[in-house]
Order: structure tokens, then sequence, then C-alpha cells
């Protein structure tokens, strides 16, 4: 059981990434392109990539990679040099007993683990440490019977942080009380949220939250319009506790713009259901601001899955604003390209606004669009 967030770093890791995906899959994430995504998180959890292997797959194997490939990579002097592997999937109780009885000598982790890792270091705040653990717990309980006999023979590390190297209790019905706990005392702090919302509601201050992509700009771009401080961090997940600031726009109308916690690839569930309190936040918004990304190569992706959670969710906002941040990385025929690609485009009547947050452009333009939308709702 996950009593408490704790980091627990020693030595570098040195970590093997290892990513399968069914050949029949429709995902419009290429593997090559989820695989790079997971080495920056490994590198955002401090860990340093010694190598890498993808195995395209007819149906999902039972040790994640198929045997063959395991063979293969015990004979790999990268993989040798490993002492963790990462797998770029959630993998089912069955799989990770699977593969560490197959990998004897490495420590396993999966994508979730170790985002549940990166959140354990970040967590600040009661709230945000409480919605990790709770996350942490429920992800760890159908795991409980192999996970920490093989902590034991292994040690901590990635994938660890929060119930680590602490006096763990394993049994069920301990963990289960806790998750309950936690969830109790989740419920109190969305009350209090509750409470705070109704009465910017009643004082009549519009609500703006900031949406997106992990890493997209977001907290910067709050930094720079309210002259707030919150950390800004060329890494992934480095807010994730929500944080609002005033604003005064050019109307005279206050503002409370919210930061919100970024969205990622494969988010885990257990993530989803623990952030409830924080993506409340995004649901009571009179406005959203979907900060892109734009000079990333996967932006349209990274689109499609933030939409994907707001879906999960159950958030349909019609009052949206995309904000392609971050155009000073485009050169002029890419920026013209852009433009013209959004004239034409017909498959959304969203506004879309082109800024650049660390070199100051486009932003007064964009900040009249939301006096304007205020003022036309």
């Amino acid at each position: 059981m996950v009593k408490k967030l704790i980091s627990t770093r020693n030595a570098t890791e040195k970590v093997f990434l290892i990513a399968a995906q069914l050949k029949k899959d429709n995902s419009i994430w290429n593997i090559k392109e989820s695989i790079d995504e997971l080495g920056e998180l490994a590198k955002t959890a401090q860990a340093t990539i010694v190598g890498s292997a993808i195995q395209y797959l007819e149906k999902r194997s039972q040790t994640y990679l198929g045997q063959g490939k395991l063979i293969e990579l015990k004979n790999d002097p990268k993989f040798q040099n490993a002492n963790t592997v990462i797998c770029d999937d959630e993998l089912t109780p069955t799989q990770q007993r699977n593969i560490e009885n197959e990998l004897k000598n490495k420590k396993i982790i999966d994508r979730t683990s170790l985002i549940l890792d990166i959140f354990a270091q970040n967590a600040k705040s009661k709230e945000g440490r409480l919605q990790v653990e709770l996350a942490q717990n429920e992800y760890l309980l159908p795991r409980l019977a192999g996970q920490w006999s093989h902590l034991e023979r292994l040690g901590g590390g990635i994938g660890t942080r929060g119930p680590g190297e602490t006096q763990i209790e394993t049994d069920r019905r301990i963990t289960r009380q806790r998750i309950q706990k936690l969830r109790k005392d989740l419920n109190k702090l969305k009350t209090n949220r509750k409470q705070q919302r109704k009465q910017r509601s009643n004082s009549g201050i519009p609500i703006i939250s900031l949406i997106g992509y992990t890493n997209a700009g977001k907290s910067s771009l709050l930094n720079l319009i309210t002259g707030a401080n919150v950390i800004q961090k060329s890494k992934l997940f480095s807010t994730l506790d929500p944080t609002t600031r005033k604003l005064y726009l050019k109307s005279g109308k206050q503002v409370a713009i919210t930061d919100t916690v970024g969205f990622i690839n494969k988010l885990p569930t257990t993530l989803i259901d623990a952030f409830d309190a924080t993506l409340d936040e995004i649901n009571e918004a009179d406005i959203l601001l979907h900060i892109i990304d734009i000079s990333n190569k996967n932006a349209a992706e990274q689109t499609d899955v933030v939409k994907e959670v707001l879906e999960k969710i159950n958030i349909k906002k019609s009052n949206q604003i995309m904000v392609l941040n971050k155009i000073d990385k485009l050169n002029k025929n890419q920026q013209i390209e852009l433009e013209l690609k959004l004239k034409n485009n017909k498959s959304t009547d969203l506004i879309t606004k082109m800024i650049s947050v660390k070199e100051n452009i486009g932003i007064d333009n964009l900040i009249k669009s939301i006096d304007d939308m205020l003022q036309n709702t």
C-alpha cells in the first residue's frame, strides 16, 4: 500500500525501452513516435536511456514482446547494460509476472508506472499528493502479489517512488481501506473547490481554463498574460496542481485564468479518475483555451489525444479557442502554409489563434478574442 509519496533517487537508472504494437492497430500514433515520447518521459524521471526495441505483433503476447524478441534482447549488449526495462504500454498483471520471469535480472515497469513516478516527483499540494497516492494505490492493487517480491530482488528507483523502499503493507484489504480513505479526503477537498468555484461564479467573474498536451506552453502563457510565477520547465508534467490568476481585459472585465495538468498519449485511467477534482476546473470553465505546440511533429496527434480525454470526462465545450503556440519555431513558409490551412479548414468552427509566448507574438490578439467571446455569450 502507498502510504505517502517518497522520492527514492539513488544512482541514475540505465533503462532500455521496449514497445509492441499489433499490425492491425489503427492507433493515430506511430510506434516509433510513441517510444520517442516514452524516452522523453524516462528522461523527465532522470533516467539514462541505453537502447530501445520495437516489435509488430500479429496478436497480443502474454510476455508483451514475443519469445523470439526476448531471446534476441538477452543477447543485445545494450540491453545487458540496462538495469531497468520500460514497456510503452500498461502491462496486465499477468504480463508483468511473465516478463519478470523471462528477464529475471531486470526491473520491469510500464508506461503507467513511469507516469505515476513523474507525478509523484512533481506533486506539491496536499490535493495533488493525495490524487497521485490514490492513483498509485489503484494501480498497485491488482499487482500486489508479485510487485514487492520483485522489488526486494531488484531495489527501488523509477516506478517505485511513493511505495518504493518504505515499509509496505501488501495486504489487499488494507490497501482498499487506504483507497477509501483517500477518496474520502479528496471528496472533502472537492467540496471546498466547488465552494470556491461557486463564489467565483456568484461574483460574476468568468473562468478561463488552459488545457492541452503536456509541455505545450500553458504555464508559460499564464505567466506572460497575468504576471504569475508558475513553474515552467521544458519537462513533461511540470504542472500538476491547478493555479488560478486574475486578468483584466481591455473592456475592463476581470477574468480568472486557471492552468491545469497536461494530457498525454495513453494517459492512465487511474490518473483520470484520481484527478477528477482537478478536471472539474475544466468542466466549470466559461472558455477553454486549448494550447497546442504547433512546432511539434505530432501536433495533430496530440490535439486528438486532448479531445479524446475531454470526451472521456464528458466535457463538450463550444466556447473553445485553439491556441497554436511556438510559431516562432516555424519558418516563414511554414507559417504561411499553416495560415492557409486554417483558412480553408471547414471541419471546425472553433476560433484559432497563432501565438508565440517566447517572442510575445499574437498575445494581444488572443486576449481580444477572449474579450469578444465573453461579450457574445
